[in-house]
């Protein structure tokens, strides 16, 4: 008889963590209506206002891309409130206080814990809080609000060779923002064809809270933002 355990298969038990991911994005796609809309972004003047931040900062304290998008999405939050909302048997909760969410990956697994009522936050104090967040999201000494109170949330993986994704909602939360890598394409500017760093974001959505033309609107006005970050750095 064959030993059980050398069978060419491995099973991993699931952590406390593990468990609570899946049992939460489950909920969400089976009860969470999801839609998706995408949109193309010039990253030439963001990557152009990140190296100027950075010229006179040591290496850790540099702002990252990161940032930039956390900021322009509060900004981006601010006008169109409802997605800074929550789903409730009662209906759309629409919420003051923006509590920014980010996706930080631990060995455990992945979690978005929120920067608490940043909507006027600039952007030195998002760094600041950023860094603090992953630094404590690490030693497991997150505060309960930030795990729990989260309104909108942002995933980022542009730091990887992924050129677009979608992501899951995080019930009660309406809406998840999913930014890739940003890769030089050509594109027809003027007339002209150019070279630009091009990012793809995709924000998904609860079509029971929103709707599609309201995620188009908030797509172009976060777009807007980027492409001209003088205007609100």
């Amino acid at each position: 008889m064959s030993d059980p355990e050398d069978n060419g298969r491995r099973l991993v038990q699931s952590t406390p963590m593990r468990k609570a991911i899946a049992r939460r994005m489950s909920e969400s796609k089976q009860q969470a209506p999801h839609f998706y809309v995408s949109c193309e972004i010039s990253m030439d003047a963001a990557n152009a206002a990140i190296e100027a931040l950075n010229e006179s900062r040591a290496p850790e304290s540099r702002i990252t891309l990161t940032v930039l998008l956390l900021k322009a999405v509060a900004l981006t939050l601010a006008d169109y409130p409802e997605f800074n909302a929550h789903w409730t048997p009662e209906g759309h909760e629409i919420i003051d206080d923006i509590n920014l969410g980010v996706a930080i990956s631990l060995p455990a697994g992945l979690i978005a814990p929120a920067i608490l009522d940043c909507g006027d936050f600039g952007i030195e104090e998002f760094s600041h809080r950023l860094a603090d967040l992953a630094a404590r999201a690490g030693k497991g000494k997150l505060r309960a609000a930030e795990l729990n109170d989260t309104t909108f949330t942002l995933s980022n993986l542009g730091m990887f060779d992924v050129s677009s994704f979608t992501a899951i909602i995080t019930p009660p939360q309406v809406a998840i923002l999913a930014a890739g890598r940003a890769y030089p394409l050509p594109r027809v500017v003027d007339g002209e064809v150019a070279v630009q760093s091009i990012m793809n974001v995709t924000m998904s959505s609860d079509h029971r809270a929103v709707d599609g033309t309201g995620a188009a609107r908030f797509l172009g006005a976060l777009k807007e933002r980027l492409e001209a970050p003088q205007n609100w750095l």
